[in-house]
């Protein structure tokens, strides 16, 4: 396993960029990115100087239903055989701090606190041993579902597809062993949802493997691998924190449209 480091993509003086995170409080800017290379510049900033944009740009972000036995239990659905894929659109995506905006057509809006796997090379056909080689990296993921379109529709696009329904970030993280990390999500800073990724169903290389033997996945590409027990409603007012061991916590406030 490569040595962790951790990068986020950021906005400063009018201009985006990308940066190495230095402890907890300063970014080396550096050029190009971690998809494709980099070499570091001779400037640092202040980590609170800047605006974190989500660090992947996604074509599409592929996203796993029941990947916890928990939450399948929770819901009352039976375990899925293989894993049970659908996909959000790339416009859902906001960065930490963005705000989730309710639907007015929706009454019912859940967080779902998530590892999401950035894809780092194109992928096709990816056998599980090989996994590693087309993974940038991991970051945290909220998988905001429209909970009572989702049951009224009997499929999830538009549930899980309004715009502001992917926050994803701090940062992306290479490195690291995603075997068993520490994930809770905290509503108003209580804690609502709590594992570790070794309950996953389907664990990162599996799912990876699947993913890319049904489609391509380019850099920038987003894989949810699902979320645990513990799914709630949000409203208007309430600020939701998904902190993944490793990763960091990526925090949004909700408002209403």
């Amino acid at each position: 396993m490569a040595a962790i480091s951790r990068f986020c993509r950021f906005e400063y003086g009018g201009a985006q960029g990308w940066g190495k995170v230095m402890g907890d409080s300063e970014i080396q800017v550096i050029s190009g990115d971690p998809f494709t290379g980099y070499a570091e510049e001779d400037k640092t900033l202040p980590l609170a100087d800047v605006c974190l944009l989500p660090p992947a740009r996604p074509s599409k972000i592929v996203a796993l239903g029941l990947n916890y036995r928990d939450h399948a239990q929770e819901v009352g659905l039976k375990l899925p055989e293989e894993p049970l894929l659908f996909m959000k659109p790339s416009t859902a995506v906001i960065g930490p701090g963005d705000p989730i905006v309710i639907p007015p057509i929706s009454q019912r809006v859940d967080y779902e606190g998530e590892l999401g796997i950035v894809i780092g090379k194109r992928a096709k056909n990816i056998e599980e041993k090989d996994a590693e080689d087309v993974i940038a990296g991991y970051i945290c993921f909220n998988d905001v579902t429209a909970r009572d379109l989702q049951y009224k529709d009997k499929q999830w696009t538009r549930a899980k597809s309004f715009d502001t329904f992917a926050p994803m970030g701090p940062f992306l993280v290479t490195g690291l062993d995603p075997s068993n990390l520490a994930l809770k999500t905290e509503l108003n800073g209580t804690v609502v949802q709590s594992t570790t990724t070794a309950q996953l169903i389907f664990p990162v290389r599996q799912i990876v493997s699947f993913i890319t033997q049904v489609m391509t996945l380019l850099p920038g590409d987003v894989i949810a691998t699902g979320t645990t027990s513990g799914i709630g409603p949000m409203k208007p007012g309430d600020v939701v924190t998904i902190t993944i061991e490793g990763i960091g916590s990526l925090t949004n406030p909700v408002v209403a449209a």
